[in-house]
């Protein structure tokens, strides 16, 4: 059940900083306001890592498969991508579109073993589930 509370938790804060960072990019510009997020970020999670963790930074040279480093690389495109969608689709259709391709692209990774997650069989009642997930975007849309 907590993980599914943190996960609405997640939603709901994406959706909120999407807006958020759409509204800031409007008087800034898209990389400034990206750079700026991004920067927060790191002052916020610097900060929770003083206050409960202090793991040593070496032991980033640990992490075996050296790609999944870029996960910060990918957060400053999905930060630009978000503000650039809600910009031009508005909050809603934008967090659709992109809830979707998040559960699509997860289910592939999933459905393939791709980056060390565990491979799953294929199920036609999850396909079924993904196409009326896309169906409620076209009726929502129409």
């Amino acid at each position: 059940m907590l993980g599914v509370l943190i996960a609405l938790l997640s939603g709901a804060l994406m959706s909120v900083q999407g807006v958020f960072n759409t509204d800031v990019t409007k008087n800034t510009s898209l990389w400034v306001s990206t750079s700026f997020v991004q920067f927060t970020a790191l002052l916020v999670c610097l900060a929770a890592w003083l206050i409960t963790d202090r793991t040593s930074f070496g032991t980033l040279a640990q992490v075996p498969d050296k790609y999944t480093l870029l996960g910060g690389v990918l957060g400053a495109f999905i930060t630009v991508t978000v503000v650039k969608s809600m910009a031009l689709l508005g909050p809603a259709k934008a967090a659709m579109l992109i809830v979707i391709c998040q559960l699509a692209v997860a289910w592939l990774i999933e459905l393939f073993g791709m980056f060390g997650m565990d491979k799953v069989d294929f199920s036609f009642r999850k396909l079924f589930g993904m196409l009326i997930a896309i169906a409620g975007i076209i009726t929502f849309e129409l």
